[in-house]
């Protein structure tokens, strides 16, 4: 094998392996802002478990953020917590340091 081939299936190893990651820290991060909108609902520890679960299913649906977004926004407007989108897009940030940290720190 050469030196070349070798190089590019370690490039290759490294892509999935950041690319796992990064999933697994995205949905930590959609779970803890699950959580963090549950809380804002009010809802109680099964539902608040349940809600999470959606909340990164919820994330399946396109690529990006905005799915989450929309979904958070919705159901906390639907709840009728008093919310804004720039108050889910700070809390989406904080709990990707969060969720960032934590797997880092597990790893």
């Amino acid at each position: 094998m050469t030196s070349f081939q070798d190089r590019e299936r370690a490039e290759e190893a490294k892509f999935a392996h950041d690319s796992d990651t990064q999933f697994r820290i995205q949905a930590r991060r959609n779970r803890l802002v699950g959580e963090w909108a549950a809380e804002r609902m009010q809802l109680s520890q099964a539902e608040t478990e349940a809600y999470a679960k959606a909340v990164v299913q919820a994330d399946f649906e396109e690529a990006g953020d905005e799915d989450v977004i929309r979904k958070l926004l919705g159901d906390l407007t639907a709840a009728g917590v008093d919310t804004s989108e720039s108050e889910v897009r700070a809390a989406l940030e904080a709990k990707q340091v969060e969720a960032r940290r934590a797997f880092l720190g597990e790893a």
